[in-house]
């Protein structure tokens, strides 16, 4: 899986092409690439080009022609930069960001996107003939004011649905929403083998069979009320700063940098404080949930998980928002930037790299004067509060109700967004109901909070094969071979990776 296998190898194992045919397009392909010059010239299909690039890059393809694009998701990309770099925005849904591209092996701009944006993006390939033409169209009817790009075989029902004809011009309101958006729950992701309605056609290099089957979404943890609500890793004991009180203040400094961890470390300890520290998103996760700290010194810029994610997590929950979170950076500069990470990330303070320890001082010291410790009582009631939601999500599922089991599971992550057990169940809820996106993004919080939760795991390399992510299936297969519970699912497993690989 290291090296990528050669397309023309590709379509001549799916049967697309013969060997004199491939010869042939060889010799006259000049600068373009191989698939869209097949297409270009009628050897193949768009349909089996998609194909073949999807078992070439292990991510699904993407059908331009079905796209219904709202045009100012296009802000988020520059002309000039989807151009160079052949990529653009087809959809926005919640925290999610569905780009379509030509070359997936390119992750600068997309590690960018990631990072300023704060959401995940989810990358399709694209035919880049197709693509080309689709910047061209509809960078320029956005230019014109124009509001949705459609393409040329987007589905009737889905421009029914948004309230547009197919120049885009809205023909009547769309129910439940002043700005037209894709029906919720319809990115662009097919469920079995059908297209998603709404977005477009996204081809799978064929219908992958997980482990289990797509059935397996259905527990693996329902029906386990267990109140380990919590992740599992401890702290080392030789983390915890010896000879200070054992009622001291605990600050988690989070930085990938190990002096500034160094230099931040001795400057709160000096200040009376117990410290502890993580040089990974994942890890600083881990930590709020296991320790609970009273303050977090927080890079902006972190592997895996990165720091406007990590605030927005802590901010937006009950359990958690009370903590002061400054944060540092070496990318962005100017008050406004700062004023904006306050109102919309909820951070009490920012510095930007290279900071004064003056600086740095008066900021903790600004976090606490009008900060009041929440007592242990607290917050063993609000520990209550989340095994109540678990409880009654599971209750309601088994009496069939799904939607409440739902309410109930949601109402649990409000309050404790690091509470894995609580984004397993909604993960599963999720994907039975045919949600597959949702119930990635639960799986995947999951599996971030507590890397050592088997079903978890499993469930999200099910899911990932069945919506065509291939390489993502194969590395999240890789680590449930890793936790498997015994022998004969260990077996299994290999023998599924081995038909993957």
């Amino acid at each position: 899986m290291s090296e990528k296998k050669q397309l023309g190898k590709i379509l001549l194992q799916q049967r697309v092409i013969s060997g004199q045919q491939l010869t042939d397009a060889l010799g006259s392909q000049r600068e373009e690439r191989l698939a869209s010059h097949l297409t270009r010239q009628g050897v193949i299909s768009e349909t089996d080009a998609l194909k073949a690039l999807s078992e070439q890059h292990g991510i699904p393809g993407i059908d331009l022609g079905q796209v219904c694009i709202n045009l100012e998701h296009l802000e988020l990309v520059p002309r000039e930069i989807a151009e160079k770099h052949q990529i653009v925005p087809v959809l926005i849904r919640d925290e999610r960001i569905f780009v379509a591209l030509t070359n997936p092996a390119e992750r600068n701009i997309v590690d960018e996107l990631e990072f300023v944006t704060g959401k995940k993006v989810y990358c399709y390939v694209a035919l880049e003939e197709a693509l080309a033409q689709l910047i061209s169209d509809a960078y320029g009817r956005k230019a014109q004011g124009e509001v949705f790009y459609v393409g040329a075989r987007c589905p009737a029902h889905v421009l029914e649905k948004l309230g547009i004809d197919r120049s885009g011009q809205s023909v009547r309101p769309p129910p439940g929403e002043q700005q037209a958006r894709l029906p919720a729950g319809q990115e662009p992701v097919p469920a079995a083998d059908e297209p998603a309605p709404g977005a477009s056609n996204v081809v799978v290099a064929g219908n992958a069979s997980a482990l289990s089957g797509a059935d397996d979404l259905d527990g693996d943890g329902f029906g386990d009320t267990s109140r380990d609500l919590s992740v599992v890793t401890m702290l080392p004991e030789h983390e915890l700063d010896q000879g200070l009180a054992s009622d001291a203040k605990l600050a988690l400094v989070v930085d990938d940098e190990t002096e500034i961890r160094k230099l931040v470390r001795r400057l709160l300890i000096s200040r009376g404080f117990r410290v502890v520290e993580a040089e990974t998103g994942l890890r600083a996760l881990r930590l709020v949930k296991e320790r609970t700290p009273d303050l977090i010194v927080l890079d902006a810029m972190l592997p895996e998980v990165h720091g406007f994610e990590i605030a927005k997590r802590i901010k937006g929950s009950r359990r958690y928002g009370h903590i002061p979170i400054i944060m540092v950076s070496a990318v962005y500069r100017g008050w406004r930037y700062a004023e904006d990470l306050k109102q919309g990330y909820g951070v009490d303070h920012f510095l930007e790299k290279p900071f004064r320890i003056a600086d740095l001082m008066a900021a903790v010291a600004a976090c606490f004067e009008h900060t009041q410790v929440r007592g242990r009582e607290s917050e063993a009631l609000l520990a209550d509060e989340v095994e109540h939601a678990l409880e009654a999500g599971i209750a309601a599922f088994k009496a069939g109700q799904e939607e409440e089991a739902v309410a109930h599971l949601e109402r649990g992550l409000v309050i404790d967004p690091l509470a894995y057990r609580l984004h397993f169940h909604l993960g599963l809820l999720y994907g039975r109901r045919g949600k597959a996106y949702e119930a990635i993004r639960e799986l995947e919080t999951a599996v971030d909070i507590n890397g050592t939760h088997f079903p978890a795991v499993k469930n999200l390399a099910i899911l990932y094969q069945k919506v065509g992510f291939r390489n993502k299936a194969v590395e999240t297969w890789e680590k449930a071979l890793i936790l498997a519970p015994d022998e004969s699912t260990r077996q299994s497993i290999k023998a599924h990776l081995q038909g993957l690989l």
